[in-house]
Protein backbone atom coordinates (compact mmCIF):
# COMPACT_ATOMS: atom_id res chain seq x y z
CA UNK A 1 0.00 0.00 0.00
CA UNK A 2 0.98 3.64 -0.42
CA UNK A 3 3.25 5.05 2.32
CA UNK A 4 1.55 7.78 4.39
CA UNK A 5 4.38 10.33 4.13
CA UNK A 6 4.56 9.70 0.40
CA UNK A 7 0.84 10.46 0.21
CA UNK A 8 1.21 13.73 2.13
CA UNK A 9 4.00 15.04 -0.09
CA UNK A 10 2.26 13.96 -3.29
CA UNK A 11 -0.93 15.72 -2.20
CA UNK A 12 1.00 18.84 -1.24
CA UNK A 13 2.74 19.01 -4.62
CA UNK A 14 -0.41 18.30 -6.60
CA UNK A 15 -2.38 21.07 -4.92
CA UNK A 16 0.52 23.50 -5.11
CA UNK A 17 0.49 22.87 -8.86
CA UNK A 18 -3.27 23.39 -8.88
CA UNK A 19 -2.93 26.78 -7.18
CA UNK A 20 -0.22 27.86 -9.60
CA UNK A 21 -2.32 26.75 -12.58
CA UNK A 22 -5.26 29.05 -11.80
CA UNK A 23 -5.55 31.62 -14.53
CA UNK A 24 -4.44 29.23 -17.25
CA UNK A 25 -4.45 25.47 -17.89
CA UNK A 26 -1.45 23.49 -16.68
CA UNK A 27 -1.21 20.77 -19.30
CA UNK A 28 1.02 18.60 -17.13
CA UNK A 29 -1.31 18.59 -14.17
CA UNK A 30 -4.02 16.04 -14.89
CA UNK A 31 -3.86 12.59 -16.32
CA UNK A 32 -6.87 10.82 -17.79
CA UNK A 33 -7.63 9.11 -14.49
CA UNK A 34 -7.06 12.18 -12.29
CA UNK A 35 -10.02 13.70 -10.53
CA UNK A 36 -9.69 16.66 -8.20
CA UNK A 37 -6.02 17.55 -8.28
CA UNK A 38 -5.90 20.44 -10.71
CA UNK A 39 -7.39 23.81 -11.48
CA UNK A 40 -10.81 23.20 -12.99
CA UNK A 41 -9.71 24.32 -16.44
CA UNK A 42 -7.28 21.39 -16.51
CA UNK A 43 -9.79 18.74 -15.47
CA UNK A 44 -10.72 16.19 -18.13
CA UNK A 45 -14.01 17.31 -19.70
CA UNK A 46 -16.01 14.34 -18.41
CA UNK A 47 -14.99 15.05 -14.82
CA UNK A 48 -15.95 18.74 -14.82
CA UNK A 49 -19.54 17.66 -14.14
CA UNK A 50 -18.64 15.71 -10.97
CA UNK A 51 -15.77 17.79 -9.54
CA UNK A 52 -15.33 21.54 -9.32
CA UNK A 53 -17.30 24.78 -9.40
CA UNK A 54 -20.23 23.42 -11.42
CA UNK A 55 -21.50 21.88 -8.19
CA UNK A 56 -22.28 25.40 -6.93
CA UNK A 57 -25.20 27.56 -8.02
CA UNK A 58 -24.64 30.38 -10.48
CA UNK A 59 -25.55 32.86 -7.76
CA UNK A 60 -22.86 31.46 -5.46
CA UNK A 61 -20.22 31.52 -8.20
CA UNK A 62 -21.12 35.07 -9.22
CA UNK A 63 -20.60 36.30 -5.64
CA UNK A 64 -16.95 35.16 -5.52
CA UNK A 65 -13.66 36.09 -7.20
CA UNK A 66 -13.06 34.18 -10.42
CA UNK A 67 -9.87 32.63 -9.04
CA UNK A 68 -11.81 31.05 -6.16
CA UNK A 69 -14.16 29.46 -8.67
CA UNK A 70 -11.34 28.23 -10.91
CA UNK A 71 -9.54 26.66 -7.93
CA UNK A 72 -12.63 24.77 -6.79
CA UNK A 73 -11.70 21.09 -6.92
CA UNK A 74 -14.23 19.48 -4.62
CA UNK A 75 -16.87 16.82 -5.17
CA UNK A 76 -19.79 18.69 -3.59
CA UNK A 77 -21.05 21.89 -2.01
CA UNK A 78 -20.81 21.51 1.79
CA UNK A 79 -22.05 25.03 2.51
CA UNK A 80 -25.37 24.06 0.95
CA UNK A 81 -25.90 21.23 3.45
CA UNK A 82 -24.24 22.59 6.61
CA UNK A 83 -27.23 24.79 7.55
CA UNK A 84 -24.99 27.62 8.74
CA UNK A 85 -26.56 30.25 10.96
CA UNK A 86 -25.81 33.90 11.69
CA UNK A 87 -23.07 34.28 14.29
CA UNK A 88 -21.64 30.76 14.06
CA UNK A 89 -17.97 29.84 13.78
CA UNK A 90 -17.18 27.45 10.92
CA UNK A 91 -13.96 25.63 9.99
CA UNK A 92 -13.20 24.30 6.50
CA UNK A 93 -10.72 21.41 6.49
CA UNK A 94 -8.49 21.62 3.42
CA UNK A 95 -9.81 25.00 2.30
CA UNK A 96 -7.84 25.27 -0.96
CA UNK A 97 -8.59 28.47 -2.87
CA UNK A 98 -11.18 29.46 -0.28
CA UNK A 99 -14.51 29.09 -2.10
CA UNK A 100 -16.27 27.32 0.78
CA UNK A 101 -14.76 29.63 3.40
CA UNK A 102 -15.92 32.75 1.55
CA UNK A 103 -19.41 31.33 1.03
CA UNK A 104 -19.56 30.34 4.71
CA UNK A 105 -18.47 33.81 5.77
CA UNK A 106 -21.43 35.29 3.92
CA UNK A 107 -23.82 32.87 5.63
CA UNK A 108 -22.58 33.42 9.21
CA UNK A 109 -22.41 37.18 8.80
CA UNK A 110 -20.30 39.80 10.52
CA UNK A 111 -21.04 38.30 13.94
CA UNK A 112 -19.67 34.92 12.83
CA UNK A 113 -16.25 33.67 11.77
CA UNK A 114 -15.04 31.39 8.98
CA UNK A 115 -11.67 29.63 9.25
CA UNK A 116 -9.92 27.86 6.41
CA UNK A 117 -7.16 25.32 7.11
CA UNK A 118 -4.69 24.23 4.44
CA UNK A 119 -1.14 22.87 4.43
CA UNK A 120 -0.09 24.22 1.03
CA UNK A 121 1.65 27.61 0.81
CA UNK A 122 0.46 28.25 -2.72
CA UNK A 123 -3.18 27.53 -1.89
CA UNK A 124 -3.04 29.76 1.19
CA UNK A 125 -1.58 32.60 -0.87
CA UNK A 126 -4.35 32.18 -3.43
CA UNK A 127 -7.05 31.98 -0.75
CA UNK A 128 -5.85 35.14 0.99
CA UNK A 129 -5.79 36.96 -2.33
CA UNK A 130 -9.37 35.83 -2.95
CA UNK A 131 -10.32 36.99 0.55
CA UNK A 132 -8.94 40.47 -0.12
CA UNK A 133 -10.73 40.66 -3.46
CA UNK A 134 -14.00 39.56 -1.85
CA UNK A 135 -13.56 42.04 1.03
CA UNK A 136 -14.31 39.32 3.60
CA UNK A 137 -13.30 40.56 7.05
CA UNK A 138 -14.71 37.67 9.10
CA UNK A 139 -12.32 35.13 7.51
CA UNK A 140 -8.99 33.71 8.66
CA UNK A 141 -6.85 31.22 6.78
CA UNK A 142 -4.60 28.98 8.89
CA UNK A 143 -1.62 26.91 7.80
CA UNK A 144 -1.55 23.38 9.12
CA UNK A 145 -2.58 19.78 8.59
CA UNK A 146 -6.07 18.45 9.12
CA UNK A 147 -4.62 15.72 11.35
CA UNK A 148 -3.42 18.42 13.77
CA UNK A 149 -5.85 21.35 13.72
CA UNK A 150 -4.28 24.56 15.13
CA UNK A 151 -7.37 25.63 17.08
CA UNK A 152 -8.31 25.06 20.73
CA UNK A 153 -10.79 22.51 22.01
CA UNK A 154 -14.50 23.41 21.76
CA UNK A 155 -13.87 26.45 19.55
CA UNK A 156 -16.07 25.99 16.43
CA UNK A 157 -19.74 25.30 15.80
CA UNK A 158 -19.52 23.62 12.40
CA UNK A 159 -16.87 21.72 10.45
CA UNK A 160 -17.12 21.51 6.69
CA UNK A 161 -14.80 19.99 4.09
CA UNK A 162 -15.00 19.39 0.37
CA UNK A 163 -13.38 16.22 -0.97
CA UNK A 164 -10.33 16.44 1.33
CA UNK A 165 -10.68 13.89 4.13
CA UNK A 166 -10.15 11.07 1.61
CA UNK A 167 -6.69 12.54 0.89
CA UNK A 168 -5.46 12.04 4.46
CA UNK A 169 -3.31 9.07 5.34
CA UNK A 170 -4.67 9.08 8.92
CA UNK A 171 -8.43 9.58 8.78
CA UNK A 172 -9.16 8.41 12.36
CA UNK A 173 -6.91 11.20 13.62
CA UNK A 174 -8.64 13.76 11.36
CA UNK A 175 -12.02 12.80 12.79
CA UNK A 176 -10.75 12.85 16.38
CA UNK A 177 -9.35 16.33 15.78
CA UNK A 178 -12.66 17.42 14.29
CA UNK A 179 -14.47 16.21 17.40
CA UNK A 180 -11.94 17.95 19.65
CA UNK A 181 -12.36 21.42 18.16
CA UNK A 182 -16.15 21.22 17.83
CA UNK A 183 -18.20 22.65 20.67
CA UNK A 184 -20.65 20.27 22.39
CA UNK A 185 -23.57 19.85 20.02
CA UNK A 186 -21.40 21.02 17.10
CA UNK A 187 -22.06 19.79 13.58
CA UNK A 188 -19.89 17.90 11.08
CA UNK A 189 -21.15 18.42 7.51
CA UNK A 190 -18.75 17.48 4.71
CA UNK A 191 -18.74 16.40 1.11
CA UNK A 192 -16.34 13.56 0.46
CA UNK A 193 -15.67 10.58 -1.75
CA UNK A 194 -16.93 7.22 -0.45
CA UNK A 195 -15.48 4.03 -1.92
CA UNK A 196 -17.43 1.01 -3.02
CA UNK A 197 -16.66 -2.06 -0.89
CA UNK A 198 -15.21 -3.81 -3.92
CA UNK A 199 -12.57 -1.23 -4.86
CA UNK A 200 -9.64 -3.28 -6.18
CA UNK A 201 -6.17 -3.40 -4.65
CA UNK A 202 -4.53 -1.94 -7.77
CA UNK A 203 -6.61 1.22 -7.46
CA UNK A 204 -5.93 1.42 -3.72
CA UNK A 205 -2.17 1.22 -4.33
CA UNK A 206 -2.13 3.83 -7.13
CA UNK A 207 -0.65 7.11 -5.83
CA UNK A 208 -2.19 9.13 -8.67
CA UNK A 209 -5.60 7.71 -7.83
CA UNK A 210 -4.98 8.66 -4.19
CA UNK A 211 -4.10 12.28 -4.95
CA UNK A 212 -7.01 12.22 -7.38
CA UNK A 213 -9.40 11.67 -4.43
CA UNK A 214 -10.28 8.04 -5.15
CA UNK A 215 -7.84 5.47 -3.74
CA UNK A 216 -7.80 6.78 -0.16
CA UNK A 217 -11.57 6.99 0.25
CA UNK A 218 -13.28 5.14 3.08
CA UNK A 219 -16.23 2.86 2.44
CA UNK A 220 -19.57 3.82 3.95
CA UNK A 221 -19.15 1.22 6.69
CA UNK A 222 -15.62 2.44 7.50
CA UNK A 223 -16.70 6.10 7.56
CA UNK A 224 -19.56 5.35 9.94
CA UNK A 225 -17.31 3.28 12.20
CA UNK A 226 -14.55 5.92 12.36
CA UNK A 227 -17.02 8.72 13.07
CA UNK A 228 -18.51 6.67 15.88
CA UNK A 229 -15.07 5.87 17.29
CA UNK A 230 -14.24 9.61 17.29
CA UNK A 231 -17.31 10.25 19.45
CA UNK A 232 -19.84 11.45 16.88
CA UNK A 233 -23.53 10.57 16.85
CA UNK A 234 -26.48 11.08 14.48
CA UNK A 235 -24.26 9.86 11.63
CA UNK A 236 -25.78 10.11 8.16
CA UNK A 237 -24.15 9.39 4.78
CA UNK A 238 -26.11 10.28 1.64
CA UNK A 239 -24.79 9.50 -1.86
CA UNK A 240 -25.07 12.35 -4.35
CA UNK A 241 -23.41 11.28 -7.62
CA UNK A 242 -20.88 8.79 -8.95
CA UNK A 243 -17.37 10.16 -9.48
CA UNK A 244 -15.52 6.97 -10.39
CA UNK A 245 -16.15 3.38 -11.38
CA UNK A 246 -15.53 2.40 -7.73
CA UNK A 247 -16.60 5.52 -5.79
CA UNK A 248 -19.35 8.07 -5.22
CA UNK A 249 -19.53 11.58 -3.83
CA UNK A 250 -21.54 11.77 -0.63
CA UNK A 251 -22.77 14.20 1.98
CA UNK A 252 -21.57 13.07 5.41
CA UNK A 253 -23.26 14.54 8.48
CA UNK A 254 -22.74 13.89 12.18
CA UNK A 255 -22.98 15.70 15.51
CA UNK A 256 -20.81 15.96 18.60
CA UNK A 257 -22.87 15.00 21.66
CA UNK A 258 -24.18 17.95 23.65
Amino acid sequence: MVELEQVREAVRERYATAARSVGGPDAGCCGEEASCGCGESALPTGEREVFGARLYSGEERDALPEAAELASLGCGNPTAVAELNEGETVLDLGSGGGIDVLLSARRVGAAGKAYGLDMTDEMLELARRNQREAGAENVEFLQGEIEDIPLPRDSVDVIISNCVINLSGDKPRVLREAARVLRPGGRFAVSDVVADPGMDDATRADLEQWTGCIAGALTREEFEAELGAAGFEEIEIQDTHRVHEHAVSAIVRARKPA
